[in-house]
């Protein structure tokens, strides 16, 4: 089995799928969120495990339109908890500690050791296991990364100090992607995208048929529809499986006041 996501080998997205998949998966690395995407399509994977939202950054928007761009269904998810690790080799160490290097949002969420630390300079990177297979090749003193407890094991690095982040409340939601439908007994949970009109009224129109049916609704977005402005595709989760029959109502009626309604997929929500 195997499974592509963003980054480098030791990326949250490689320990995310271990996390729901296991140990005994296959993973792909890819340089950015489309080519993910297009390994499922083109067969180089069976699944793509992406992120979607984080507890303190929001919502990874590019990943919203590439649901609708890639005919892909959501078959899981799993929600991470982030720990960021400083991560450095034998030539590092907290005393000659200089520079640290990692993802801009991984660097906005450790904050609070910077302040503790005012002489190391916080260097922006592409990836977060990205930063730690840079120091790798050049094995720099005084240089360390911040990245995921993978990114440590995989580079054959160590980790100076655990926990840098500010705030322990930070997951992210990963979703698992394949070319092929599957609903699990399980599941109790849909996502879909719809588009409406717009005119005074629609989109309450279309979040009562939720209400009347007493739909839990999980996630709500919006994102802008191209070539016509001013108007939006929503994105929606809510509570239920499609076989309920109160789901189905609610997606039928749904599908009468809106211009176009995709399900993206029911499965299992993550604990």
């Amino acid at each position: 089995m195997t499974v592509a996501f963003q980054g480098e080998r030791g990326a949250f997205s490689e320990e995310a799928a271990y996390r729901l998949l296991g140990r005994r998966i296959r993973v792909l690395p890819c340089e950015t969120f489309a080519a993910a995407f297009a390994s499922v399509a083109a067969g180089k994977a069976r699944y793509c495990l992406v992120p979607i939202e984080n507890t303190l950054a929001g919502s990874v928007y590019e990943n919203f339109d590439h649901l609708l761009e890639n005919n892909l269904h959501i078959v899981g998810e799993v929600n991470l908890r982030i720990v960021h690790n400083l991560i450095a080799f034998p030539e590092t160490t907290l005393k000659n500690l200089r520079r640290v290097y990692s993802h801009p949002v991984a660097l906005a969420q450790c904050e609070r050791f910077f302040a503790r630390h005012p002489r190391v300079e916080k260097i922006p990177a592409y990836d977060t296991a990205g930063s730690v297979k840079l120091l790798a090749s050049q094995r720099s003193p005084g240089a360390a990364a911040i990245a995921s407890q993978t990114a440590a094991a995989v580079y054959g690095a160590r980790i100076l100090a655990r926990h840098l982040e500010d705030h322990r409340e930070n997951y992210t939601r990963f979703l698992l992607l394949s070319k092929t439908p599957r609903v699990s007994p399980r599941a109790n949970k849909v996502s879909i995208v719809f588009s409406t009109r717009n005119i005074p009224g629609a989109l309450f129109k279309c979040l009562s048929v939720f209400a009347l049916r007493d739909i839990d609704l999980t996630k709500m977005e919006s994102r802008p529809l191209r070539g016509r402005p001013w108007e939006y595709f929503f994105y929606l989760d809510f509570a239920g499986h499609v076989k309920e029959q109160r789901c189905r109502k609610a997606l039928d009626h749904l599908a009468e006041v809106t211009n176009f309604l995709r399900v993206l997929g029911c499965y299992e929500r993550a604990r």
